[in-house]
């Protein structure tokens, strides 16, 4: 057993997005990155639509469970676009992306299909008409610091992940210390759930991401992937977006982050033998693999 696992299985089974369920059996899920912007730290992102759509499928036919779009790179050294553009990015791209799911034909019996589709946001108006444009998940990246998130995603019937972070987005946090991260997890966690649990939000459609290279120290983000599993004592699965992160640059010697594919490999099998639900990728090929090659010896 892996140092950090504990015997306990996670106590949550499917998870609840615009009336389906998604179960959690064979593997975890994998949720590939599309950027629709151009500042991407990955440097994987374009504002054109037509790419963006071609992506999407190459991500589908990969083998992504989600499709998680963003309009905004989350780097803290770019300025803020505003809503107004944020939206232009991307509301092509929702209105065209149910049609284009009839062209792809899913490489795994076990891939959720279609797809689900996320918005990576944290600017509540784009939030709204991601929603009504039918996203089946709200990626927030704001560390849920009030109610309105998860009121929306309980009238919609959406799903919503909490990610753990300090402070507003799009500011640098890179000083932020913690005498115990995985008991700041903890803590936090403990209160966003009751918080939306408050606005009407089930526990079934709620996913938690501890927000690895967001206000965290190197340090830090070792830590909670070693300890992971402390996080299933609440009972909704644990998204790991390790996916060519700093911490594996850092640990590796790699300032490319394209050449951090190995390391993300080697993240993510550690973090599904130690109970991470959902992966945030942007090699959904390799992650599949990786997988599949995991559950077979877990």
């Amino acid at each position: 057993m892996p140092p950090g696992q504990t015997s306990s299985s996670p106590h949550f089974s499917e998870m609840r997005a615009r009336g389906r369920s998604i179960p959690f059996r064979d593997r975890p899920l994998i949720m590939g990155i599309l950027n629709i912007n151009d500042d991407s730290f990955s440097g994987d992102g374009r504002i054109d639509t037509g790419w963006a759509l071609e992506r999407a499928l190459e991500l589908v036919a990969s083998g992504a469970d989600i499709v998680d779009v963003g309009g905004e790179s989350a780097r803290t050294n770019r300025s803020p676009v505003s809503e107004a553009e944020e939206w232009r990015r991307i509301a092509p791209f929702l209105e065209k992306f149910p049609a284009l799911m009839e062209r792809v034909h899913p490489p795994d019996d076990g891939q959720v299909f279609p797809p689900l589709l996320s918005v990576n946001t944290w600017r509540t108006g784009v939030a709204v008409r991601a929603l009504q444009a039918g996203c089946d998940f709200l990626n927030d990246m704001s560390g849920l610091p009030d109610a309105a998130h998860a009121r929306l995603c309980a009238e919609h019937g959406a799903a919503l992940l909490i990610m753990h972070t300090k402070g507003e987005p799009k500011v640098p946090h890179a000083d932020v210390e913690y005498p115990d991260i995985m008991a700041e997890l903890e803590e936090f966690f403990e209160s966003k759930i009751a918080l939306a649990h408050g606005a009407g939000l089930p526990r079934g459609s709620l996913v938690l991401d501890p927000g690895i290279d967001f206000a965290k120290q190197a340090g830090d983000n070792l830590r909670i992937l070693r300890e992971l599993p402390r996080l299933a004592r609440f009972g909704c699965p644990i998204l790991l977006p390790v996916s060519r992160k700093g911490m594996i640059g850092r640990v590796l010697g790699i300032d490319d982050p394209s050449g951090r594919d190995a390391g993300t490999v080697a993240c993510i099998v550690a973090g599904a033998l130690r109970g991470a639900a959902i992966f945030r990728v942007h090699n959904v090929h390799a992650a599949r693999l990786a997988l599949r090659a995991t559950m077979l010896v877990k």
